[in-house]
């Protein structure tokens, strides 16, 4: 009997083993299963991250090439803009990475489309339509998922999941990137805000736009030089002589800061923007939002700041349009109801009053100062930095 016993123990025992052994091995099938899995979807996780990184960078690329084209400034046409663009994006993503592979790669036609992106009042949305130019927005499609491609846009090959009989994954992201309106601008650390201290009157901005004008030189956006010649975007005096919005002894310099600035603060307003001292008088910013504004006016133009006007010739920047002045000279204050984007292209301020001349033209601009907002984007517009909106 006690034999017996020491038999059935023993056999118990041995048979908790082989329980315990195969409860084992199936938790180990099950645990390298997870563990697989996991490693799996981390590596989808991380390619899909690395995709959108690149859609994002390539989207930002190409946007920058859209500034050239849009607006009643545009210096190249929507074909130039396209091609600059697709090229741009191409080259970026190229030198982002993509789920085991050295760069992202970009079918330049298939991937990229362009389209106009604007504001709908009535129902608070944008809308977009593609193909439709002068284009503002660029969509840019980062893929991998074309089975039997030759390019760097084939899915991905998976590291387990193949012992369930999946190989490889697909995946596509996209991103928009688009011109988007400003709505004020504001000082940012160790940049001013670039606003010359002129204003032009409405009805002379107006008529520009719809065709009055003269066209009597080159802007070159490779160079960034002026020179004689028509290029296709109109010219006008920016101190119109004679204009009966300017009353007497003022021809359009404005105060931007206190009401006394001398010849040495407009030239270095010129030269180098608002700073913060000269934005305290608007509360830190200029809303373009918040007009009209009234702002002091200075007497006349001073042939002191030629070399600065010249200096900055060809450079972008913004200047205040007015509807009506009240006052005389240094009393003057002017109404100020929107801010436009141009470059100067010519100045002569030596001779008789009615000889002296600046003349601008409309001109893209943006900068790190510039903030958007839902507003509808014109062709006068100012803009602000590359933006992705989805």
């Amino acid at each position: 009997m006690k034999n017996s016993q020491i038999s059935l123990t023993q056999f118990t025992e041995t048979s908790r083993k082989g329980s315990i052994m195969v409860l084992s091995i199936g938790l180990m099938i099950i645990l390298f299963a997870f563990t697989a899995f996991a490693v799996d979807i981390g590596y989808i996780t991380l390619t899909r991250a690395q995709l959108q990184r690149s859609a994002d960078a390539a989207a930002l690329a190409a946007n920058l090439e859209l500034y050239d084209g849009w607006g009643v400034g545009a210096t190249k046409t929507p074909a130039e803009v396209a091609t600059a663009a697709r090229a741009a994006a191409v080259a970026v993503a190229a030198e982002n990475n993509a789920g085991g592979l050295d760069s992202t790669y970009l079918d330049s036609n298939l991937d990229i489309r362009f389209g106009q992106r604007q504001w709908d009042e009535v129902n608070e949305e944008w809308n977009t339509s593609w193909n439709t130019s002068p284009y503002n927005v660029v969509e840019v499609i980062t893929r991998r998922d074309n089975f039997g491609s030759q390019n760097g846009d084939v899915p991905i090959d998976l590291w387990f999941a193949p012992v369930i009989g999946r190989e490889n994954a697909t995946l596509s992201v996209r991103s928009t990137a688009a011109l988007v309106p400003a709505v004020k601008v504001r000082k940012i650390p160790s940049q001013n805000v670039d606003v010359l201290p002129y204003a032009l009157d409405v009805g002379t901005w107006d008529a520009m736009l719809n065709g009055t004008g003269q066209d009597n030189y080159t802007y070159n956006d490779q160079t960034g030089q002026v020179t004689n010649g028509p290029d296709g975007i109109l010219e006008v005096d920016l101190f119109p002589y004679g204009n009966q919005n300017l009353p007497p002894g003022n021809r359009g310099t404005v105060d931007f800061g206190h009401a006394g600035n001398s010849t040495a603060d407009i030239r270095r307003q010129i030269l180098y923007g608002l700073n913060d001292d000269d934005l305290s008088y608007f509360g830190g910013e200029l809303d373009f939002e918040a007009v009209p504004m009234q702002i002091n006016g200075d007497t006349g133009i001073s042939a002191g700041v030629k070399g600065q006007l010249e200096q900055i010739k060809g450079q972008p920047r913004m200047i205040p349009l007015f509807t009506t002045v009240s006052g005389n000279g240094n009393n003057a204050m002017y109404t100020v109801v929107k801010f436009v984007p141009i470059r100067i292209v010519y100045v002569k301020l030596t001779g008789k009053p009615s000889g002296k001349k600046v003349y601008i033209q409309p001109a893209p601009f943006y900068d790190a100062t510039t903030v958007g907002g839902d507003t509808v984007i014109t062709e006068d517009s100012i803009l602000t930095g590359a933006s992705i909106v989805q």
